[in-house]
């Protein structure tokens, strides 16, 4: 399969998956904008780093400034894309970090910051290239989730409430594009210890934790079990690329991988069956079955 002319945009470069798979997927021939917030700032140096092995590569590689939360930043970086290439053929909704403490010690505003990266930023994104896909008859939505996606953890409430919504979304977006010839899928990783553990946020609200004994500790456990993981994340930039080299139509809905047991997996299988339930109970399951428009990607 030619890549050449599919265009990719990846938000969230900086480090760790979004990074690995911006450049897996540039060496693999696709037109990669590689996106993050502070291209000239606190990233510049992530940002160059892209740039130099985009040059002694010859890959198609562009780093771009988006902060998923601002609209204007988002609209920028999807008119700057579409304006150069003429389209967008997979979108990979990266961007994320996440809150490890007990809920009781997070705030409302800083849980708010929580859900506008982690689902709102996906809604702002997924909008914004939206028409684009529409227009080409063509597209994939993928959305980096996470088992805490599927499962509560305790010490991970508000990260597990963002990406529990971000799921529904992304599930009810696979629906109601199907007959469009948009793809929208969701992956799944486990515990990988990438950058974003050094980004993880305590409770603002430290105080809130007084009375709750050991379970006060939990968060640090979780964080020091899961920082001592040792899958690669790399596994996690190559099964992006399997995903997006799957024809469409024929890609699952959601992709369990690395650490964690079957649990999640057992999860998804139920759930998949309980979902065509419900929608043959409302009538409703031809309208969401896949229909490709045209022969292009995505």
């Amino acid at each position: 399969m030619l890549n050449t002319n599919q265009v990719v945009l990846v938000t969230g470069t900086s480090s760790g998956f979004g990074r690995l798979i911006a450049e897996t997927l540039a060496r693999k021939n696709y037109q990669v904008f590689a996106t993050m917030r502070d291209v000239n700032g606190r990233n510049s140096t992530a940002a160059r780093e892209l740039r130099e092995i985009a040059a002694r590569e010859s890959l198609s590689l562009q780093t771009l400034e988006l902060d998923v939360t601002k609209d204007f930043s988002v609209e920028s970086a999807v008119s700057k894309t579409v304006l150069q290439c003429g389209r967008i053929d997979v979108l990979v909704n990266n961007a994320g970090y996440g809150i490890m403490d007990l809920a009781e010690s997070v705030p409302l505003a800083q849980a708010q910051r929580q859900f506008d990266v982690n689902f709102f930023g996906v809604l702002r994104m997924n909008r914004t290239v939206l028409p684009a896909m529409k227009r080409q008859g063509s597209g994939l939505l993928l959305h980096v989730s996470s088992g805490g996606g599927r499962l509560a953890i305790p010490g991970m409430g508000l990260y597990c409430a963002s990406k529990f919504a971000m799921e529904a979304l992304a599930e009810v977006y696979r629906y109601e594009l199907a007959s469009l010839g948009i793809d929208s899928v969701i992956l799944e990783p486990g515990a990988y210890a990438t950058p974003i553990m050094e980004k993880l946020e305590l409770g603002e609200d430290p105080g809130r934790k007084n009375g709750y004994g050991k379970m006060a500790q939990v968060p640090e456990k979780l964080k020091a079990t899961i920082g001592s993981s040792r899958a690669n994340p790399q596994e996690i930039a190559d099964i992006v690329l399997q995903i997006i080299e799957t024809p469409a139509g024929r890609r699952q809905l959601r992709y369990r991988m690395g650490p964690g047991g079957p649990g999640v997996q057992r999860i998804n299988t139920l759930t998949d069956e309980v979902q065509a339930q419900m929608l043959e109970a409302f009538g409703i399951s031809e309208v969401t079955k896949f229909k490709a428009r045209t022969s292009g990607a995505g």
